[in-house]
């Protein structure tokens, strides 16, 4: 009754072509009418999905001034996913970004009814986050103090208090919880009929039962949609289908990978209590007790995130409107148990069904959007993980801004379909993973936590090896790396079921593979690296790269140099190593991560020339990293060659024979700052220069390592890595890394007229180290990322990553500094003398440590010298 109220208001007000349609669905005609309808054949962009998100971003883009829209719905607007979501915006997110997109979402609701005159229900409830244990409430105190330092008001209270605030709640087991007083609930059909409205009465024309059938594409490039009602040429499209992107992704001329899959999703309704629950009632997650609980016209509406949830539409069954799927109360069951455990008056309360719906999650719990790197002009914005009203009205901004001006404002790599590659697109791993992924959204989240599904989908050839050498394993976009090696004298079990916010106990295993790069050998297998080679019959290999980097890579032959790949706004796109390999080829290694992100920025920007190749190597090498004094040594027994500085330099780059293998490409360079060499090993000759090395370097005290060492290392020697520390609205001069700009090479680059200008401007925000001083490694939390930074009592940034210095006993902090004025809150230039003049505290779960800040790395607490060779020697990326 509500939907057709509303159509009939929406009619009402506005009766433009594009609302015909849906505003004649009052009558029993509207069918037939909406068959009748004749579609545009042509628009600049076509939205595929009238829910949430397609509303949202239709909603932006008319406001930014687009008005060649037509969003296309192949059932009723706001009848697929957003019809049946629980209505709940909740600010509390682990993720700053989307923090913010829930932050704009709730401001945005909030005026929509003033804007549209359309009810959307909005009623501020505040939330109550409980803590059954002490890790959760430690959780809880982390992500409030990233709400607080944004804006968000957010307080860690007591059990008592929350027994105020909610007097239906048994709170004897609780030991703390986070009160957000801004949250909200909000009837999320209405929200998006009203986004609607606002886009239409901008020019956008909306269609509902109509169908895309396919995007079609010429040379990479959207240039129109096939629907059931006929073609409409285009240059943009939008994917917002919800759980049916994937499909539709995959039913293109040249397919576009969106990585979700659905799973049904519970919550119950009751009838009102005989002194029905006021508007104004907080809704209650209770994490541990794997359930949410609002209020609903004065009754309760729950939900939660079982531990076995149900997958559905595995073989891409498809539906035009999601109908009532079956109620199931034996799989509620656990979820009804633990909501009368804290609710206990519910008892006699009758319910008045159980509603199940599909929900869409992703392989990492984070949504999808952004730009097809195989398809320009084809976007994409799915995949919320249950939050897609908490996210829709931020997500669709952002969406709208990368659309209108080729980025948004925010970083969302974290959310960027480029993260995923093609091999996170099997159906079954989607069906797995995803099953893994739904208990985790109410699962407590330690730091470095790994998924346990999908694994084994990409290794080295030597990861039977190292398995069996006690290796354990994490992963990175699909690969198998090596976290750090167990003793055979320690307790496997025990180590693996450790996860704490405090002193690991991998901390003694770590501390003894960093020792072994320091004062011997270690080997790192570092596989994962994104590598490329860029070969031309010229000179255009080198042309377009000296364009597209910003140093200068006209270098002699076998030189290795580092360089961002940088945007238009001067930020960092990607950072990487590129060596020389000879006049016309150059190997290039990126992050892991970069794979995908990287190529499409490449294939973006390079000339369409028949005489230049970009290919992907990175299936073709496999990367050994060995780290530390003796490396040479080994090195030097197993090729026979001379490898000590004077005949083989810091950032070189040859190619040798290392034991029987020919072709191997050797570099004076670890990525740690620590003596040693990369060894680029062809994948058929991989085991046999590993079991040589190994064989070699037992004299000078060889052992395996992994990442958490190399991750200690790059830190104390102040290394930023791509993605982590350093992202595309990171400029070189906000990081230290001048030297690695070449403002006058010769010729122009991207992003150089964006750095002249800074240079000469100055910078707002500047990368610093942060050693802590008054922390105590055994018995304090441990900075992860992300703890806020605190310059004389002000906030002035957060942690990017951080690590525990063997050297110098201390932990150390990555982040950046800067300088809000304290009168009007707006950014002013942070110079180097703004750094050293400052008291700061590191916030760790709302208790501040003293921190000292430093510009350069140090090499202990008692020589700190500036070494700014250090600098120049660094391999900053790779995460």
């Amino acid at each position: 009754v509500m939907f057709y109220r509303l159509l009939s208001i929406v009619g009402r007000q506005r009766a433009s072509p594009g609302w015909q349609n849906w505003s004649s669905a009052r009558n029993s005609a509207s069918a037939a009418e909406a068959r009748s309808m004749v579609l545009p054949t042509q628009a600049q962009v076509v939205i595929c999905g009238g829910g949430i998100m397609g509303t949202s971003v239709a909603y932006h883009l008319s406001k930014m001034g687009w008005k060649d829209i037509v969003l296309l719905e192949q059932g009723r607007l706001a009848a697929g996913s957003t019809r049946f979501c629980a209505g709940i915006l909740s600010t509390a997110r682990h993720l700053t970004i989307e923090q913010k997109m829930a932050d704009y979402s709730n401001k945005l609701y909030h005026q929509l009814e003033q804007e549209t005159g359309i009810q959307t229900g909005y009623t501020r409830t505040g939330s109550i986050f409980l803590a059954q244990t002490q890790d959760r409430l430690i959780s809880l105190k982390r992500i409030n103090s990233r709400l607080n330092v944004i804006g968000i008001p957010s307080e860690i209270i007591s059990p008592k208090k929350v027994a105020e605030l909610h007097h239906l709640l048994n709170v004897h087991d609780l030991v703390g919880a986070m009160h957000v007083p801004e949250d909200a609930v909000v009837s999320s059909a209405d929200v998006a009929l009203a986004l609607a409205s606002a886009a239409s009465q901008n020019g956008v024309q909306i269609y509902d039962r109509t169908s895309v059938l396919h995007v079609m594409v010429k040379k990479g490039q959207v240039t129109g949609v096939e629907t059931d009602k006929g073609q409409i040429e285009c240059q943009y499209f939008v994917n917002c289908a919800g759980q049916w992107a994937y499909e539709l992704g995959l039913s293109n001329e040249e397919p576009v990978s969106i990585p979700l899959h659905a799973c049904e999703h519970f919550y119950l309704l009751t009838r009102p209590l005989e002194t029905p629950l006021q508007s104004s009632t907080p809704t209650i997650v209770d994490a541990d007790g794997r359930i949410y609980i609002r209020n609903w016209q004065g009754g309760i509406l729950s939900g939660g995130f079982e531990k076995n949830p149900k997958p559905i539409f595995t073989e891409g069954k498809n539906q035009l409107e999601i109908q009532n799927l079956q109620e199931d109360w034996d799989h509620f069951e656990p979820l009804l148990s633990s909501l009368l455990r804290r609710m206990p008056e519910l008892e006699t309360l009758e319910i008045m069904k159980l509603v199940n719906c599909p929900e869409t999650f992703t392989p990492d719990m984070r949504c999808i959007m952004g730009e097809s790197p195989a398809v320009q002009g084809y976007f994409v914005l799915a995949g919320m993980n249950s939050a897609g009203l908490s996210f829709g009205g931020g997500a669709g901004k952002y969406l709208a801004e990368w659309m209108v001006h080729g980025y948004p404002s925010e970083n969302v790599w974290e959310l960027d379909l480029k993260r995923f590659g093609a091999l996170q697109s099997s159906r079954t791993f989607l069906r797995h993973r995803v099953m893994e992924v739904m208990p985790l959204m109410y699962d407590l989240k330690v730091p470095r936590w790994d998924f346990q599904t999908g694994r084994q989908l990409r290794t080295s050839p030597l990861y039977d090896r190292l398995d069996a050498q006690g290796a354990r394993w994490m992963e990175k976009h699909g690969f198998e790396r090596p976290k750090y090696f167990v003793p055979p004298d320690k307790d496997l079990l025990a180590l693996e079921q450790s996860k704490t916010f405090y002193k690991p106990d991998w901390f003694d295993i770590v501390e003894s593979e960093v020792k072994c790069c320091k004062e011997a050998v270690c080997v790192i297998d570092m596989s994962s690296f994104t590598k490329f080679e860029i070969t031309s019959t010229g000179d255009q290999a080198l042309e377009v790269l000296q364009y597209l980097f910003s140093n200068d890579l006209d270098v002699p032959v076998g030189h290795i140099v580092h360089t961002g790949m940088l945007n238009e706004g001067g930020g960092y796109e990607n950072d990487c190593s590129i060596a020389r390999l000879n006049k016309r080829s150059f190997f290039m290694i990126s992050p892991t991560d970069q794979q995908v992100h990287c190529w499409a920025w490449l294939k973006k920007h390079m000339p369409k020339d028949s005489n230049l190749l970009l290919e992907d190597v990175t299936w073709k090498y496999t990367a050994l990293n060995l780290i530390g004094p003796r490396a040479v040594d080994v090195l030097s027994e197993l090729s026979y060659a001379p490898m000590t500085p004077d005949h083989f330099p810091s950032l070189f780059c040859k190619e040798m024979s290392v034991g029987y293998a020919n072709g191997i490409r050797v570099m004076s360079m670890t990525h740690t700052g620590e003596p040693g060499f990369m060894l680029y090993i062809p994948i058929e000759y991989a085991l046999h220069v590993y079991n040589e090395v190994m064989s070699v370097g037992q004299k000078y005290g060889i052992r395996n390592a992994g990442y958490y060492a190399l991750r200690s290392l790059r830190i104390e020697k102040f290394f930023a890595f791509w993605g982590q520390d350093i992202n595309n609205l990171t400029t070189p001069l906000e990081c230290g890394r001048e030297s690695r700009v070449k403002l006058e090479k010769g010729m122009d680059f991207i992003g150089r007229d964006a750095l002249l200008l800074q240079k000469q401007n100055g910078v707002y925000k500047r990368l610093t180290m942060f050693i802590l001083d008054d922390h105590d490694t055994d018995l304090d939390l441990w900075p992860w990322w992300g703890e806020p930074i605190y310059r004389n009592g002000q906030y002035v940034g957060k942690t990017t990553s951080s690590a525990y210095s063997y050297s110098l006993e201390r932990h150390v902090c990555l982040g950046f500094v800067h300088n809000f004025s304290e009168d009007t809150g707006e950014e002013q230039v942070v110079t180097a003398d703004f750094i050293n003049r400052g008291e700061y505290e590191i916030d760790i779960a709302g208790y501040r440590f003293q921190a000292k800040a430093k510009l350069y790395p140090v090499t202990s607490l008692f020589t700190q010298k500036r070494r700014k060779d250090d600098m120049e020697l660094s391999d900053l990326h790779g995460k």
